[in-house]
């Protein structure tokens, strides 16, 4: 596996991949700046950089995270949220055609492994409050409102 650190408008974010695809981008406070980037992590960063640089609304770098075939599930839907809009927990656990499944669908997005590629900052309270984010609710805001200055809107 290679290892890369960028610097990010919300920290340092650390991608982890090789080959076969990406397996985790996450969050920190703080970190050393990776001087060089590996190959097969090379295209995950440019594309980052564009995504904070207003350049780009979706990825298409090799994926390869891990988790069971829910959490799966869950991620892959959240793909579906559009840029610049939200959802509600339990308009997510309606996508995934299991509305009791909220409290699964709210751990399987705590454990996303592919920060901002699988968007889960777009998932919010179902009275549009921002709940929950594993990298600090300061930067789910954030997030929110680089991908739609203007009033947010939702889908529900």
């Amino acid at each position: 596996m290679e290892i890369a650190f960028i610097n990010s408008p919300l920290g340092i974010t650390k991608i982890v991949g090789d080959e076969s695809g990406i397996v985790e981008i996450s969050v920190k406070d703080e970190g050393v700046i990776s001087s060089t980037i590996p190959n097969e992590l090379l295209e995950a960063v440019n594309q980052l950089q564009d995504y904070f640089n207003g350049k780009r609304t979706d990825f298409n770098f090799r994926l390869n995270p891990k988790g069971t075939d829910f959490q799966q599930l869950v991620w892959q839907e959240l793909c579906n949220i559009p840029f610049g809009k939200t959802i509600s927990y339990l308009d997510l656990s309606k996508k995934i055609g299991n509305v009791k499944a909220i409290r699964a669908v709210a751990s399987a997005n705590g454990k996303n492994p592919l920060w901002i590629v699988f968007p889960c900052h777009r998932v919010i309270g179902i009275d549009g409050s921002l709940t929950g984010y594993a990298g600090g609710l300061w930067r789910k805001k954030w997030l929110i409102e680089h991908e739609n200055p203007s009033p947010q809107q939702s889908l529900f």
